[in-house]
């Protein structure tokens, strides 16, 4: 069996042709632009907090990009605007990159040089940020931080080495925009692929709520807060399971307000539970899932042969919701998490936390088979399809595999790589952070305290750092580490290597990681509306 060449993987790289779009490259850098410009090297944003710490731009900075090689410049271009998007039947207003949902994949080979161009044509600020990705500091992307916001009317130039391959993750980096459509999938290729294949399916996982029956992100998580339509409700004996409490919903509420009135439907979700997060699943009611930017009544649908063995790599691009995920009649061959390597394991389903990714090897049987996106501790689903013959119809959107609720292989369960595995050294520095909120303040936080640009947990270049994070809260948190990858568990570094992952309520998880990347990166929930709500701190390379 041959590995599939480039030119197969471009033309087919989303379920339906024309469902994803693959963004321009050239290897020239792009010379028209329609605003003004800022790029590296131009302006060094130097944001606020103590002195002492490795800036953005700094010379550390610039010294361990120039370590990452030059290779070919490829050129790509987003244009974030209001745009009217089509999710398989369904018309909605919001924002996107280049009117796409999800937006246009970006594909260079490990190695290359991203040149990619962000105009905003919003009316208000945005970034965006290349998650999972160990690239420079000042093209991270977080806004205040890292650099400053993409004014409108203005473009901005992400340029950075792709030094790692995998399968990643752009998205806004501003208030709850990812939680529209200001999303991309990101491929960086091996040139030395081990691993043989002949089809490739890029499945995008998301929570839809923008511009449903009135409704956008900003007004749910108003919703959310103290005085907001929760509160009300709940003071008012309104909602589900009014009048009888249920064992897994929130008792307690703060002061009821009329702030919440003129903010869309009710999305507060009061009866979540599931027994692999160990508690609520979440706390939005989302409209719709969708798999590939479509609705499950209208799903993508795959096409190949029978025997083919596909690639799928798994991206939640979701905000508040982990994903149950499995393949009806099919095995998953787990290959990577997170774009790095661990020893293969076979699963039922996966248990994917938002902007995790996994990559799976499965050979396709004959027939017509459901790929189903189970929002996990809520109501609903995603949908897409698999299909290698044209004489059966498509799966109900109500269809549930029976892979669904057997084995389901946690990330704390794989095992690296060799090629990727962390050698056992020695500790240098240990970093104790509490996760802190509940659900009656919606106070989300570290160590009891909201996010500051201020703050500072320090550490140094060459250090080994264990992390340890202590989640008291009754939530589940997927955790995020920016411009670094991290080995799951503490147990002699022998955990698979990993960006984000999931901290359980009333557990804790320790992570091992190298500091070998100077700058100041964000460590934060990717609950948008937990990281929005304060749930967010810095890391800082001292001097």
């Amino acid at each position: 069996m041959q590995k599939p060449s480039r030119r197969t993987l471009l033309r087919a790289p989303f379920a339906v042709a024309g469902a994803g779009l693959l963004a321009s490259c050239s290897d020239a850098d792009s010379s028209s632009r329609s605003g003004p410009q800022h790029t590296a090297g131009t302006a060094k944003f130097v944001p606020q907090g103590p002195k002492g710490f490795v800036n953005p731009s700094d010379p550390e900075v610039l010294a361990t990009e120039r370590k990452r090689g030059a290779g070919p410049v490829r050129t790509v271009t987003f244009t974030a605007a209001e745009s009217k998007l089509d999710l398989g039947g369904r018309t909605v207003h919001s924002w996107a990159y280049n009117e796409s949902v999800p937006g246009p994949l970006v594909r260079v080979t490990c190695g290359d040089v991203l040149n990619l161009t962000l105009s905003n044509r919003l009316k208000e600020k945005t970034t965006l940020h290349a998650h999972g990705v160990r690239l420079r500091c000042d093209m991270d992307g977080v806004p205040d931080l890292t650099q400053a916001s993409i004014e409108p009317g203005t473009d901005f130039v992400y340029r950075f080495a792709a030094a790692h391959p995998g399968t990643y993750l752009f998205h806004s980096h501003v208030g709850m925009q990812p939680d529209r459509a200001l999303y991309a999938p990101f491929v960086v290729d091996d040139p030395k692929e081990p691993l043989k294949y002949d089809q490739e399916w890029v499945v995008v996982l998301d929570d839809w709520v923008d511009d449903i029956d009135g409704s956008n992100p900003e007004h749910v998580l108003d919703q959310l807060k103290p005085g907001g339509s929760m509160a009300m409700n709940m003071h008012m004996g309104m909602g589900p399971g009014a009048g009888s409490p249920s064992p897994h919903r929130s008792t307690s509420a703060p002061p009821a307000s009329p702030k919440a009135k003129g903010l869309g439907p009710d999305r507060v979700l009061r009866d979540s539970h599931s027994a692999l997060l160990h508690g609520e699943g979440g706390n939005v009611s989302y409209p719709h899932y969708l798999i590939n930017g479509r609705v499950r009544t209208n799903p993508s649908v795959f096409q190949c042969r029978p025997g083919d063995r596909i690639r799928i790599r798994f991206i939640n691009a979701g905000s508040e919701t982990a994903f149950r995920v499995a393949l009806g009649d099919h095995p998953l061959t787990v290959t990577h998490t997170d774009g790095y390597p661990v020893k293969h394991q076979t699963t039922d389903a996966l248990l994917i936390g938002m902007a995790e990714r996994y990559d799976v090897l499965v050979t396709a049987k004959d027939g017509v088979f459901p790929l189903v996106a189970l929002a996990e501790g809520k109501p609903g689903k995603g949908l897409a399809v698999l299909r290698t013959n044209k004489g059966k119809n498509l799966p109900s959107p109500d269809v549930r595999p029976g892979e669904l609720d057997r084995e389901i292989v946690s990330a704390r369960r794989l095992v690296p790589a060799d090629s990727v595995r962390m050698d056992n050294r020695k500790t240098d520095r240990e970093l104790r952070i509490r996760i802190t909120g509940t659900m009656q303040k919606y106070d989300w936080g570290f160590d009891h305290r909201a996010y500051d640009v201020r703050q500072r947990h320090a550490v140094r270049a060459g250090e080994r750092v264990r992390l340890t994070l202590i989640n008291a809260t009754d939530m589940w948190h997927p955790m995020h580490l920016h411009g670094h990858t991290f080995a799951v568990g503490g147990l002699n570094s022998e955990g698979a290597r990993k960006d984000t992952t999931i901290v359980l309520p009333h557990r804790k998880l320790v992570l091992d990681f190298d500091a070998d990347n100077p700058g100041l990166w964000m460590l934060h929930c990717h609950n948008q509306y937990h990281s929005e709500s304060g749930m967010m701190t810095v890391l800082g390379y001292q001097k």
